[in-house]
């Protein structure tokens, strides 16, 4: 057998394995954030002709606020004929659009090689309008992320994409939603990174950023301009503040675990409910009219209540109402399994518990509603750079940034402590899906097969007579398998036992040599500089579990690579983690320095 002439499947190793797609990508990003644009502009529309036609008997598109309307007793029956609505469409039309949308387009990104239907599309942005037109305490950031995430999809899969870079078009178009809706185009690019793509690569940040930048570029146009709630806060930064501001977070960390955990109780309540579950938001929707009674603000997305408390305007009663009612309607709402997001109550409701905590900070309520949104938004969706700069990008007052980051770090570490999911991946695991939300980077990327490999393994010479080789195998091989090289250590082939065995049943030909027996074979092998991933790969590609590594100049034999050799490698990670020492012993590298030998 000959090593094929050309290496060029080796492809050298380089800081990214971005190619040239990826401006392919970023061509087909540009239609799919003008369509996230357009589907923002069409769910705002659509939210506000329900909200006209459920409290005011009339159709139009302007938007109107529920609490100009005095309905009495009768603001009860609203919530639940708009759920009743939503329970039907989902059961006649998709189930998938029940919830809030984020954890339903995590799920189509990392199982379902990120395909979302044309019957999504629709009847997602259509239920929520419905849903947050008669009532229902939601905000529209989880509809319009699953909405413009499904023109995404639906728009690569008009092509011969990878699923890889369908998932790039379908954030992409979830994060040029977000945009439109909210004006907030670096955080809408953070979230991608930290929710929803589940790695950082050129390949996906590029075309994200591009979707994002159009998008934003649409939104005088469909939408409005500048920042959703302007505010400013002429605060001195100090480190005291700082200080108050990482305990903010800690107490909105803890709101937001105390929330997440709550909200599974109800639903799981739902769920021994002896009905069917398209009736689950209509009875749901019954607290959320009750909840109207008490206070109408808590009804609908509540962005003049986030307004207000970022202003400082309510009176302390107003605040109360809102964080208690409001929390109350909202998770019985949602655990109902309606339809609506999570965004824009974890705001009112952080941004509540802020303003009734700042009465007694300094630097006045307003200031500590913002802390209070950044944490509880970190702490629920464990996003810590998108909830930092969402909080300010919504206010335009960047000078905060510094603060609604400490905000967020000390809600991020209280929620990661208290619990071992967030309010958008615990519904995934309860249908036993596991998702790890730590970037890392794998080792089997930056080691090299020199790094690893036995050098000058174990070989049979070419010449060997394959009767000599199966009785070798017989009594004295020590590995199953060996690499068989020429006078000049050149690769020929790759023998093992099972080889031998099947010579002996065939009967190999009188004098055959292993040159001979294996000259028609196809060995695969690797190059000292290829990345212990690339082995990896060719293993399961080939079903090889031993590698023969060549030299490129000269073909050459020079090392060897085996399953347990990658597996010893996973033992190294693991070793980092958890074994500590005092001083400055590299244990790491003295435990690597094993693997190879």
């Amino acid at each position: 057998m000959t090593i094929p002439d050309s290496l060029s499947a080796h492809r050298p190793l380089g800081d990214h394995t971005t190619d040239h797609r990826m401006l392919m990508l970023s061509g087909a990003a540009t239609l799919v954030g003008t369509g996230g644009a357009v589907g923002a502009w069409i769910l705002l529309k659509a939210i506000a002709v329900a909200t006209n036609v459920f409290w005011f008997g009339r159709i139009s598109d302007v938007p109107s606020t529920i609490t100009d309307k005095a309905w009495g007793i009768g603001i009860v029956a609203v919530p639940v004929v708009g759920s009743l609505i939503v329970g039907l469409m989902a059961r006649f039309g998709s189930e998938k659009i029940r919830g809030h949308g984020i954890p339903e387009a995590i799920e189509a990104i990392l199982y379902g090689e990120s395909r979302l239907s044309p019957k999504v599309a629709v009847l997602k942005p259509l239920s929520s309008a419905i849903s947050i037109g008669s009532g229902g305490p939601f905000g529209a950031e989880g509809p319009i992320i699953m909405t413009g995430g499904a023109i995404g999809s639906l728009f690569a899969q008009l092509f011969h994409l990878s699923a890889a870079e369908r998932k790039t078009l379908l954030v992409a178009g979830a994060a040029a939603g977000m945009t439109a809706i909210f004006g907030t185009p670096m955080a809408a690019i953070l979230l991608a990174i930290e929710v929803l793509l589940f790695e950082w690569k050129p390949r996906s940040f590029v075309p994200v950023v591009i979707a994002v930048l159009v998008s934003l570029l649409w939104r005088p146009i469909l939408i409005d301009s500048g920042p959703l709630f302007p505010a400013q806060h002429a605060v001195h930064l100090e480190a005291r503040l700082m200080g108050i501001a990482i305990a903010m977070g800690v107490l909105a960390g803890c709101l937001a675990s105390l929330l997440s955990t709550l909200l599974y109780r109800i639903e799981d309540l739902f769920g021994r409910l002896p009905v069917h579950w398209m009736w689950w938001p209509a009875i749901g929707a019954l607290a959320v009219g009750i909840g109207g009674l008490i206070d109408a603000h808590v009804l609908g997305a509540g962005y003049e209540s986030i307004r207000a408390l970022l202003e400082g305007s309510p009176t302390m009663r107003v605040a109360v109402s809102l964080l208690l009612v409001k929390a109350a309607v909202w998770l019985i709402a949602l655990g109902s399994g309606t339809s609506g997001g999570v965004l824009a109550p974890l705001l009112l409701l952080g941004g509540a518990l802020g303003f009734l905590v700042g009465h007694f900070l300094p630097g006045g309520s307003a200031l500590w509603a913002l802390a209070g949104m950044a944490g509880i938004m970190s702490g629920a969706m464990r996003a810590p750079l998108t909830a930092a700069l969402f909080a300010v990008e919504l206010t335009g007052d960047f000078a905060m940034l510094p603060l609604t980051v400490a905000a967020s770090a000390g809600a991020y570490a209280v929620s990661v402590l208290l619990m071992r999911r967030s309010i958008l991946t615990e519904k995934i695991a309860r249908r036993g899906r596991h998702i790890l939300q730590e970037y890392t980077v794998d080792p089997f990327d930056f080691l090299q097969a020199r790094q690893v490999m036995t050098p000058s393994p174990e070989t049979l010479p070419s010449c060997m007579p394959v009767s000599d080789a199966a009785s070798f195998f017989a009594n004295d091989a020590l590995h199953r398998s060996y690499p068989v090289i020429d006078d000049e250590r050149r690769l020929v082939g790759l023998a093992s036992r099972s080889d031998a065995l099947r010579w002996q049943v065939e009967g190999a030909p009188e004098q055959a040599t292993l040159a001979d027996i294996l000259s028609d074979a196809s060995q695969p092998f690797g190059l000292p500089e290829d990345s212990l991933g690339k082995i990896a790969d060719l293993m399961v590609d080939t079903g090889v579990g031993r590698i023969p590594i060549v030299d490129p100049a000269t073909r050459r034999v020079v090392g060897l690579l085996t399953r347990q050799d990658l597996l010893k490698v996973r033992d190294v990670r693991r070793g980092a983690e958890l074994t500590r020492v005092r001083g400055n012993e590299p244990l790491a590298v003295k435990r690597f320095a094993s693997v190879k030998t």
